[in-house]
């Protein structure tokens, strides 16, 4: 077992494809899914535990992968963690709506809670990288709530004393939502001849799969930078 990837945030947008790309990825050898349901995804690379986000640092992970074991496949995978005999990189697009959500309360416990309770979570299983999904304009004293939510995230996640940590800051993402969102679709038509055009590369719409080809790219190269910020700019190149 050399290197396992923790992903959180697999049913959105850029999770979703970031799930299936670390599964094509042959330099991670397990990838372990935490979120507060299965998909019905099923791959030999692929291991699943749900469970209550909110308690999540109070998950006994041993006990739930081997409640999923049959036949001891997931040995390897247990040991590996226990022992600290694998590389761990932890990948994170959790996120939300306040209109999903149902208010700014509920959206902050998932866009800033779940978010730092997996770094801290990944952190204590040794995870040496986490790979973050933030906002283009995340800032911690922006009016904009949104954007003051994910700039708090971003300083909270420095604290963490990972080996690396990337923040990516995509702008508008394109992709194949489950719902529907009216702002992101007129914003999307407004936007998409900066695409064709490739102009405007700071601010243009960028494709889901640009941003997991970038954050798994960033997880695999070697750099001595302990925090660094990934603009849109520089994942419209993936």
């Amino acid at each position: 077992m050399k290197k396992i990837a923790f992903i959180s945030g697999t049913s959105g947008l850029i999770g979703m494809q970031l799930m299936h790309q670390l599964i094509k990825d042959s330099t991670y050898d397990m990838v372990v899914s935490v979120g507060r349901r299965k998909l019905t995804l099923k791959h030999s690379k692929l291991v699943q535990v749900e469970g209550d986000l909110t308690k999540l640092e109070e998950w006994d992970l041993e006990a739930k992968l081997r409640s999923e074991d049959l036949g001891g496949i997931m040995f390897p995978l247990v040991e590996a963690i226990q022992n600290r005999k694998a590389e761990i990189h932890a990948f994170c697009s959790l996120g939300t709506t306040i209109k999903t959500a149902g208010s700014q309360a509920k959206f902050y416990e998932v866009d800033h809670d779940y978010v730092l309770n997996f770094a801290r979570w990944t952190f204590g299983l040794g995870a040496s990288k986490f790979l973050y999904v933030s906002a283009m304009g995340a800032n911690p004293q922006s009016s904009i709530f949104y954007n003051k939510v994910k700039g708090e995230v971003e300083e909270d996640l420095k604290v963490i004393p990972f080996d690396y940590l990337g923040l990516f800051q995509p702008s508008l993402l394109l992709g194949n939502r489950r719902e529907f969102r009216f702002g992101e679709e007129v914003a999307k038509i407004v936007t998409k001849p900066l695409v064709w055009l490739k102009l405007a590369k700071k601010y243009r719409p960028i494709h889901d799969y640009q941003v997991a080809k970038a954050m798994i790219s960033y997880a695999n190269q070697l750099t001595y930078k302990k925090v660094e910020v990934i603009p849109s700019k520089e994942m419209q190149n993936y």
